[in-house]
């Protein structure tokens, strides 16, 4: 649904987007995540046809963003961060509007129009002006204007913005519901919306794509590997090498003993079921498994590997 090849888009001497390349297939919620800056915005926009580009290509729904922007803007919505809304109109006055801005048939508006209003919670406001509205009431009818005409392609920045902790669990649940049949490029700060909603993650950096993938591809590119800490009863030296010797074990960190408990830190190779072959190595050596688990990474971590260069250095 989303094709772009080496996308590049330049401010003067500022490189806002620097030669990304990526797909997005239907059914694909994509979280493009990076810091204040990065060029996310800006991408986005070559892709809605808001602005043009200095090289590169972009499709969407088969469709190109430079040679048919007006096919493009037929099989999308676009949120941006504010949502663009006429102050002077009703809110009523204003779905209706856009409604047949989108050629929808003068049949199907009031349908679309009522179902906007229910899938975005604008029940309780949907007599008032748009400028009596509050920010997160603001973003739930920018919002419906993007769905109204059931658009293929979903490309959402800061959807959330303004909203409170109910309407973004609300959000969150409506982007998860649409991902199964639509693709969607969601842009946020929030990051748990990321975790929860994408089954895919982008993170951009300095106008560049740095990673692409699920974040358990993410935290293995970064890893290596699983990583688990284990305490285990028994000789420090002996545990240690036979830790060593087991051929799923890359790496060994012992990390303290205390009152002949030893504290392990092991990677493993990808595709072992460490804990069964842990249980059984404690059990063959006859030593006292007391404890283990898995470290995780959150996507905090993930992002902050990939953006801030100490880390990536560390």
């Amino acid at each position: 649904m989303i094709e772009v090849r080496n996308l590049t888009k330049t401010y003067g001497p500022t490189i806002a987007v620097n030669n990304i390349s990526f797909d997005a297939k239907e059914g694909e919620v994509v979280g493009f995540i990076g810091p204040n800056g990065a060029g996310k915005t800006t991408a986005m926009r070559v892709l809605t046809c808001y602005i043009g580009a200095d090289s590169g290509s972009a499709k969407v729904a088969g469709y190109d963003v430079f040679q048919q922007p007006l096919e493009v803007r037929k099989h999308i919505g676009y949120l941006p961060e504010s949502a663009p809304l006429y102050t002077n109109m009703g809110v009523l006055e204003s779905l209706n509007f856009i409604a047949q801005a989108r050629g929808i048939p003068r049949g199907e508006r009031k349908s679309r129009i009522r179902n906007m209003i229910d899938i975005c919670g604008l029940e309780e406001v949907v007599q008032k002006d748009v400028s009596e509205l509050s920010k997160g009431y603001r973003q739930r009818l920018g919002l419906a204007q993007t769905l109204i005409h059931d658009p293929e392609v979903l490309i959402l920045d800061e959807p959330t913005s303004g909203l409170d902790p109910i309407q973004i669990i609300q959000i969150r649940r409506l982007i998860k519901e649409m991902g199964e049949k639509k693709t969607i490029i969601l842009s946020t700060h929030i990051l748990p919306i990321v975790e929860e909603t994408c089954n895919r993650i982008m993170i951009i950096n300095r106008g560049k794509l740095v990673a692409d993938g699920t974040k358990e591809k993410l935290i293995m590119q970064i890893q290596g590997g699983n990583v688990y800490t284990f305490r285990i009863r028994g000789p420090l030296e002996e545990i240690e090498a036979k830790l060593k010797m087991l051929k799923f074990i890359k790496n060994v960190e012992t990390i303290s003993q205390d009152d002949g408990v030893c504290n392990f830190r092991v990677q493993s190779d990808v595709g072992t079921n460490v804990e069964e072959e842990l249980f059984r190595f404690a059990a063959d050596n006859e030593f006292s498994l007391t404890e283990w688990r898995r470290e995780s990474m959150n996507l905090e971590d993930v992002f902050l590997h990939f953006t801030l260069p100490s880390s990536r250095e560390a």
